[in-house]
């Protein structure tokens, strides 16, 4: 009985790995790949959806990007709530882990599920519970009118800095836990025979976490950065639900002003809309790596 030829058998198996890489790769082509493309393209072009053309210089869009006074209004907003929403949601999600990580605490299970819950809510949903607690009439102005706080209700969502801050304690509240999964996820990777040795060493607790928990979690604290960058920049819900970009755009996202241009009141401009995109895509990549080049720390 003659036996298969081996160079037969891997031809057919290398056969068959390339035709189920083909099948994913092409709908990742026409559903990512193809839509990039023509979006990049679109940007150099102007008018209605059903009669665009290039635009005249080619750089048109690019141009009024820059001179456009509600979408650098945007990027400040945007910059505003990462620059401070980010290091403090990461700082809880690493301290929060770190609590929940104690192998002598009872009811983990508990505690991980009720910090991790927001994270189940949807978007759209736990906007609108944050828009009616902070209502002029809302339950925050109430309970602090019942504990005279305040004398007379305030606006939260009517004035600048309180709607910032509405919406920066909304993200803070939405995704501490989802970061925190990662964090003691990490934790777990450590062996606690580490902790030990520091122990015996005399380095008391704050030394143990500083100089032992921060490094050992440093891959996981870089992750998470970027994925909160890349998140913030692209932030949406929060914006058109909470506040509506309002008072005076004093609070719009740069993805919230690209859907009014793409999709809101008036004539859609999917041209400009889609420049935009790109710049926010270029400041995710920027800022991408510079985390990655700062968080390397191989020679």
């Amino acid at each position: 009985m003659s036996k298969p030829k081996t160079g037969s058998v891997t031809r057919k198996q290398q056969g068959a790995g390339w035709a189920f890489l083909a099948v994913a790769s092409i709908m990742i082509f026409i559903f990512s790949f193809y839509p990039m493309v023509a979006a990049f393209v679109m940007s150099f072009k102007t008018g209605s959806a059903a009669a665009m053309r290039w635009a005249d210089p080619i750089t048109f869009n690019y141009v009024r990007m820059f001179a456009d006074k509600t979408f650098m209004t945007s990027v400040r907003n945007t910059f505003v709530y990462l620059i401070i929403q980010v290091p403090i949601m990461l700082v809880l999600a690493i301290l929060l882990a770190q609590l929940l990580n104690n192998k002598d605490l009872k009811f983990k299970g508990l505690f991980r599920t009720c910090v991790f819950l927001p994270c189940a809510i949807s978007l759209v949903s736990y906007a609108l519970i944050f828009k009616y607690l902070f209502a002029t009439q809302g339950l925050v102005n109430t309970v602090l009118m019942d504990l005279h706080i305040i004398h007379e209700n305030v606006n939260w969502l009517g004035q600048t800095g309180t709607a910032r801050f509405v919406i920066i304690f909304a993200l803070v509240w939405r995704w501490t836990g989802y970061n925190m999964v990662f964090f003691l996820a990490g934790l777990q990777n450590i062996e606690y025979s580490v902790y030990e040795a520091a122990k015996i060493d005399g380095a008391n607790g704050w030394k143990t976490f500083w100089h032992i928990t921060v490094p050992l979690l440093r891959p996981v604290i870089i992750m998470t950065f970027i994925m909160s960058i890349n998140g913030t920049l692209q932030l949406f819900d929060e914006s058109v639900n909470l506040t509506q970009g309002g008072p005076a755009f004093t609070t719009i996202t740069m993805s919230h002003y690209i859907y009014n241009n793409a999709f809101g009141v008036g004539v859609p401009n999917f041209g400009y809309a889609s420049a935009m995109s790109f710049f926010v895509f270029i400041l995710v990549a920027i800022l991408a790596f510079i985390n990655l080049k700062v968080g390397d720390t191989r020679d």
